[in-house]
């Protein structure tokens, strides 16, 4: 018996978040200080896939991107504090080279 094609991506799976549900803002003072003793990142211009297995939170220091899940995008740039919700399946579409902080957890 054939059961069809039951496995969904997780961007189609109701429970699963959206890029609406990345939080894109601007840092207070405190969590600007904070972000400075995390670990640093560097992409140049580029295309790739991503999936989210645990929330990451940057402060973007350099760099335009925007990401897409499909259906919704959202984009941010230097002096953003972004945070990326665990299980999220995206594109990341890196514009001008990027330098973050980061910090997953």
């Amino acid at each position: 018996m054939e059961s069809g094609n039951l496995s969904l991506t997780l961007a189609e799976r109701k429970d699963m978040p959206t890029v609406r549900d990345v939080t894109v803002k601007k840092p207070t003072e405190k969590e600007a200080a904070a972000c400075k003793s995390w670990p640093i990142w560097k992409c140049e211009p580029s295309t790739f896939d991503w999936s989210y297995t645990e929330k990451e939170t940057c402060l973007i220091l350099e760099g335009k991107v925007t990401v897409t899940d499909g259906k919704y995008s959202v984009s941010f740039g230097p002096g953003d504090l972004v945070i990326f919700p665990e299980d999220l399946e995206c594109t990341w579409h890196i514009h001008q080279a990027v330098t973050k902080h980061y910090n997953f957890g």
